[in-house]
């Protein structure tokens, strides 16, 4: 209901109705530190795309005889502005912890912003390597595509699970917040959301992409191929006896080596499991396992024809 008494508030009225308001809403104390910039984060991911595709992002060519030196260069930059934003992340998500927990177990031991940012980089190698095998898989499953090039600039799957796969490393460094913020904007940008938490293996495919949905716990093998609106996720979301969600099981489905998945298919559950070299069918919905080399379809509806009035 519209108050026209709001309307006669002062600045000074507002900024402290607003500030007063923070904590019964869930909002961030601005006396606390700052926030990873998402702006920031996103133009972190920028440089290691820079990287890890040479010559494809990148707005000038590099000069003969200088790569070494530019690579350094970008690898330093990286790693500077990648460990102010996680050192924001790890400091905001302690002074979180301490507030849910009331200040008890305040001592913090852990990797120290700058040993997680130089321990990333240093996995580039291995990140550049699987996103090859990426890019190979898209070209050797899409006849559309005439070079690995163009996927790399056009194909949103390989946009989205480059993204995923810089995010994933982040996470398994114990790193908070800025995996979610990365893989939340190759959602916005791609159509493709992929928690960061899933474990992937190499040459990975996703045709199309529009719609894919692919959860926190899901693990999928080598060779899978997922085409649009395809949904790998939770059967259910178990509570404990006061009807909290129980978190940290496991909630998605499991896809061994060599699956195919048909456009707007779901499967679901956490005990799921989609044998090696099966495929399933447009518009499946699984919620139990089925064996290796198995294929799941629905039957053909028929088609009914008549004269219109």
């Amino acid at each position: 209901m519209h108050d026209d008494a709001a309307e006669l508030r002062s600045l000074d009225q507002v900024a402290n109705a607003l500030l007063e308001q923070l904590g019964c809403c869930g909002g961030v104390c601005p006396e606390t530190t700052p926030l990873p910039s998402v702006e920031g984060v996103m133009s972190i991911v920028n440089d290691i795309r820079d990287l890890l595709f040479p010559g494809v992002h990148r707005t000038r060519r590099m000069q003969p005889g200088s790569a070494i030196s530019e690579y350094q260069s970008m690898l330093a930059r990286v790693e500077s502005r990648l460990r102010i934003e996680i050192s924001r992340a790890l400091v905001h998500s302690r002074q979180v912890q301490l507030r849910l927990h009331n200040g008890a177990d305040s001592h913090f031991s852990g990797p120290a912003a700058s040993s997680l940012a130089e321990r990333f980089v240093s996995r580039l190698p291995e990140l550049q390597q699987r996103l090859s095998s990426d890019v190979d898989a898209a070209f050797n499953g899409d006849p559309a595509a005439k070079s690995r090039e163009e996927i790399v600039l056009c194909y949103p799957g390989i946009e989205a699970i480059t993204v995923y796969r810089i995010a994933h490393q982040l996470l398994t460094l114990g790193v908070p917040y800025l995996p979610r913020i990365m893989t939340e904007w190759a959602h916005r940008e791609t159509g493709i959301d992929i928690h960061p938490g899933a474990k992937i293996d190499a040459s990975f495919f996703i045709d199309h992409g529009t719609g894919v949905v692919i959860g926190e716990t899901c693990e999928i093998g080598a060779n899978v191929t997922l085409y649009q609106g395809v949904t790998l996720g939770a059967w259910s979301f178990p509570r404990d006896e006061d009807g909290n969600l129980i978190r940290g099981t496991k909630r998605h489905p499991t896809l061994e080596d060599r699956v195919t998945v048909y456009s707007n298919a779901t499967i679901l559950g956490g005990t799921t499991v989609i044998g090696a070299g099966s495929q399933v069918g447009s518009s499946v919905t699984l919620n139990r396992s089925i064996p290796a080399n198995t294929i799941v379809t629905i039957e053909k509806p028929s088609l009914r024809f008549r004269e219109a009035a």
